[in-house]
């Protein structure tokens, strides 16, 4: 495996349409490198380098969402560290269940791939969080880090998820089907999840294994790998995680940073409004206006001190009124 810096990593793939983003990759690849389809819907990237292999599942339609030149998030590890790169994409919501997939990883197993490396980290967020777990199980003692996976869409077993309604036609129950039964072979691995949100939070609680972690990550909302992006926070996850560094404590220690990043803040000032808590809506905005001043958080605390006023609420002294 090559250790120079590959020059597509460089490239930018912003504006293109699913198959000219393959193509496109599949003329800058060097030698020791590919991009080619898995039929109509899916694709696999390779980049060469360092014994340290992170295979992420990544959805096409979302590329742009963390990255301006539309590249996989994998690419910031290989950049920054190194790493070998295997990116599985799809373009829509697919789960990777599809029999062109299942026959490459075949054809991966069979031709001892995930040997040739020392260390082998599975990654994918929602739907590719899914894969992710499932697919992991090609690469026994492999390391898995899923952000608010599905467990399955089967019906028979998940019929209290009705978000995905449409995608239950998929068959989840052949081959890579039961995400939690696929990390049976793996070496650690880790579900993030933001148990405000009752279907991740039940997902998250059928990923009980001796060798799984679960974190909850409150107020992140939908998009939880976006805010983990955002806040600077998933390729040092991605990093402790090779490292053997990771654990409930390093993860605690990392949601720090959520008390400075503006859009968690609103987020759990949100939910303090809502349920009408007056008096820790008034400490809340009162600590957050200390180091981060905003109009938003300035409102909602004058708001809170006339509600209070009008309910005869007993209310922390006005600091920044």
């Amino acid at each position: 495996m090559s250790s120079d810096y590959p020059s597509v990593l460089d490239i930018s793939l912003s504006g293109l349409s699913w198959e000219e983003w393959l193509e496109r990759l599949a003329a800058a690849m060097p030698p020791d490198g590919y991009a080619k389809s898995l039929g109509s819907k899916h694709g696999a990237v390779y980049i060469a380098g360092k014994p340290t292999l992170l295979v992420s599942f990544e959805a096409f339609d979302t590329l742009s969402d963390t990255s301006t030149d539309a590249q996989p998030v994998g690419w910031q590890m290989a950049k920054a560290l190194g790493w070998s790169h295997l990116c599985l994409t799809c373009t829509g919501r697919t789960w990777f269940r599809e029999g062109r997939v299942y026959g490459f990883f075949d054809e991966l197993i069979d031709d001892g791939f995930f040997e040739e490396f020392d260390q082998v980290i599975f990654y994918g967020a929602g739907p590719c969080g899914y894969a992710a777990a499932a697919y992991s199980v090609a690469s026994p003692g492999a390391r898995v880090l899923a952000i608010q996976p599905q467990a399955t869409l089967d019906p028979r077993l998940t019929e209290w998820d009705d978000r995905f309604r449409r995608m239950r036609r998929l068959d989840f129950t052949t081959r890579y089907g039961y995400a939690p039964d696929m990390l049976d072979a793996a070496d650690k691995a880790f579900i993030l999840y933001d148990p405000e949100i009752e279907e991740d939070a039940m997902h998250a609680a059928l990923f009980k294994r001796s060798n799984v972690t679960r974190f909850r990550m409150r107020f992140m909302g939908p998009r939880l790998d976006q805010g983990l992006i955002r806040m600077k926070v998933l390729l040092r996850l991605l990093a402790q995680m090779s490292a053997d560094k990771l654990d409930i404590l390093s993860l605690a220690r990392l949601f720090r940073v959520r008390r400075e990043d503006p859009p968690y803040l609103k987020s759990a000032l949100a939910r303090l409004e809502d349920g009408g808590r007056l008096y820790l809506t008034a400490q809340f905005c009162n600590h957050v206006l200390q180091n981060t001043p905003g109009p938003r958080f300035r409102r909602a605390l004058r708001a809170a001190y006339e509600r209070a006023e009008e309910q005869s609420v007993l209310m922390p002294e006005r600091d920044f009124l």
